[in-house]
């Protein structure tokens, strides 16, 4: 089988393998795992930013909360219907991150995260003071009534699954076309070696530009697409901690990995559901467990699996 048919057939099973688990799993697990998807989507998005195009952004949290609050301010004050309130988030997201990919991206390194970070923390301070709009950190319920698509109601735990799943897949197979084609090798290129990708002619602020703008678009489709399913959107979502959990879950699962963010965001929640079932202190050995596999596996668990097993991993 050529390396091509591999990555198909692995991708696909993945799909297929999260599909049939909606008819196995118990109640608890079965919405931990729509929980997950919808998070992992989130992540893709990360990822093709920092583990693709080598950007370190700390700022994501801007693009999750503008798809959650670009959908649920649109039901609640707006009245639209899921399916344009769904498209008014991924449009503030993808707005968003045009906006802030054209001032960050005059910055490198450094000097990046730090303007990335402010904005994020502009974003989260916007929240709360028009808080008689967005209700700030209380945030606001998202009814029954109204996560009806179609005649579907998303709050139906089979239903909520597969929505997550669809958005999910979404994501993951642009992801994997996008890597694979000419546009992601040149991302890549940019990450290991910007200098000599503009000698070859390329406009990197453009390729830079359109990485940031996918990958905060995606962000908010996972945005809108959490608020709705689970209901609620708060300022909680826009805080740094959301920059930052993308991160982690990318460097555990393997950053500039398909599947990677998956991986990671499905370890890092039941890694933190585990502990704290043993003690108060769940957060000690969560820690401790990031630190080992930071130290023992420092390419992520598939950056591992393909440095060591699968060559042929995208």
């Amino acid at each position: 089988m050529s390396a091509g048919a591999k990555v198909i057939a692995l991708h696909g099973a993945v799909l297929l393998m999260l599909f049939a688990l909606q008819f196995i799993l118990p109640a608890y697990h079965h919405g931990n795992l729509a929980r997950i998807m919808v998070l992992a989507s989130y992540a893709i998005g990360y990822n093709i930013l920092f583990g693709y195009t080598g950007l370190l952004s700390l700022g994501h949290a801007l693009f999750f909360a503008a798809g959650m609050y670009g959908m649920g301010l649109g039901i609640q004050h707006l009245g639209l219907s899921v399916a344009p309130a769904l498209l008014a988030g991924v449009a503030a997201g993808a707005l968003v991150s045009l906006a802030l990919a054209l001032l960050a991206l005059r910055t490198t390194g450094v000097a990046f995260m730090i303007v990335t970070l402010m904005f994020a923390q502009a974003g989260y301070l916007t929240v709360l003071y028009f808080g008689e709009f967005t209700r700030g950190d209380e945030g606001f319920v998202i009814q029954q009534a109204q996560r009806m698509l179609w005649g579907i109601d998303l709050s139906d735990p089979t239903n909520r699954y597969f929505a997550a799943l669809a958005l999910f897949a979404a994501s993951l197979l642009a992801s994997l076309w996008l890597v694979r084609a000419p546009f992601g090798k040149a991302l890549v290129a940019i990450r290991e070696n910007e200098e000599r990708v503009r000698m070859l002619g390329y406009d990197t602020f453009a390729l830079k530009l359109a990485a940031m703008v996918i990958s905060g678009t995606i962000s908010a489709a996972a945005g809108a697409g959490y608020g709705l399913l689970f209901g609620y959107a708060g300022a909680s979502f826009a805080s740094v901690q959301y920059s930052i959990f993308p991160l982690l879950w990318v460097l555990l699962g393997g950053a500039g990995t398909v599947l990677g963010p998956f991986v990671g965001t499905l370890f890092m929640f039941y890694l933190i559901d585990l502990s704290s079932g043993i003690t108060t202190a769940y957060m000690l050995i969560a820690g401790v467990v990031l630190v080992l596999l930071t130290l023992f596996a420092p390419q992520g668990l598939i950056g591992e699996l393909r440095n060591r097993l699968w060559r042929w991993l995208p």
